[in-house]
């Protein structure tokens, strides 16, 4: 257990069993409410959701209606919202599109754009990453993951989703110079979270995605959305109620030797649902995982698609 004088880390769940729901706007909102995330009339706030490919979008991206909900929250209470990400394959326009975020979101007051503007950012075992300086420059942060199975992580989620604050390729180069490295890739994407303005987390999953994700899995049902104001506490309360130990989540892991009190269950604290109300029994956990490491062929293919996906 993690020492800790704070007072329990809210982690708020609800159900909602389908996106067309009527009740979604306004769960999103009460979630968002409860946990205080209010910014302030004329706020910069980042809403990051994950827009990994356009492949597969309708699964593999955070849903439209998610993200709609959550815009008109932060535009209610006055805020200047940008939707952002950087994804590993062509612009965040594009991904957009391909899942209908764009459509969703054309009659609201918000820009959508990629993530550039690399700042570096040294890492704590002397290497350093570009962060990009539209998100450094927010200040909140929205993270909005899919829940997805991971095929190198095992999971991702709140944590994980703010890689996609790293520029570019400079993701991929990351995968090549850190994974299988010790802990260096773990390391790097908790640093890369810490270096963020202050960040709340929803987690949309409504339908998850099980067995080899992040981008090849099956829709897994699980009728779920959940926020917390600290993405580590979100991220290890929807890891164990899908079954998970941290020492089966390398990121959770390393997240728990750095003491972070939200990586530790015991300072959680759920007002609404009990995990034990939520039905994850469907849920595929990848029993085995791919290497971190990208090869280099695979590198330069994608580094490939993604500008023809950009230019053409």
């Amino acid at each position: 257990m993690c020492p800790s004088a704070m007072p329990p880390i809210p982690v708020l769940l609800t159900r909602i069993p389908a996106y067309d729901d009527t009740a979604l706007p306004g769960e999103v909102a009460r979630l968002l409410d409860g946990i205080g995330l209010r910014p302030a009339p004329g706020a910069r706030v980042l809403v990051k959701p994950n827009l990994v490919a356009a492949r597969s979008a309708h699964l593999s991206t955070t849903h439209p209606a998610v993200v709609r909900a959550a815009c008109a929250y932060l535009l209610d209470c006055g805020a200047r919202v940008t939707v952002a990400d950087s994804p590993a394959f062509g612009s965040a326009r594009s991904v957009a599109r391909a899942s209908g975020l764009l459509a969703a979101l054309a009659d609201l007051p918000v820009t959508l754009r990629s993530l550039t503007r690399p700042a570096g950012l040294r890492l704590s075992f002397g290497a350093s990453v570009g962060v990009s300086r539209d998100a450094l420059g927010a200040e909140v942060i929205l993270s909005l993951p899919r829940l997805k199975a991971h095929n190198q992580v095992r999971l991702t989620c709140a944590v994980k989703n703010l890689f996609g604050c790293v520029v570019g390729g400079r993701k991929a180069w990351a995968h090549c110079r850190f994974g299988d490295r010790a802990n260096r890739f773990e390391s790097m994407l908790l640093e890369v979270a810490a270096s963020l303005p202050p960040t709340w987390a929803l987690a949309d999953g409504v339908i998850a995605m099980s067995g080899r994700g992040p981008t090849g899995g099956a829709p897994c049902p699980l009728g779920l959305l959940a926020a917390s104001a600290d993405p580590h506490a979100l991220d290890a309360a929807l890891y164990a109620l899908l079954g998970a130990t941290p020492e089966t989540v390398p990121l959770w892991r390393e997240a728990r030797r750095r003491g972070l009190p939200g990586a530790f269950n015991e300072n959680l604290a759920f007002p609404l649902l009990q995990p034990g109300d939520v039905d994850a029994a469907g849920f595929v956990i990848p029993p085995v995982l791919d290497p971190v490491t990208f090869d280099p062929f695979r590198l330069v293919k994608g580094r490939v698609k993604s500008l023809c996906q950009r230019f053409f």
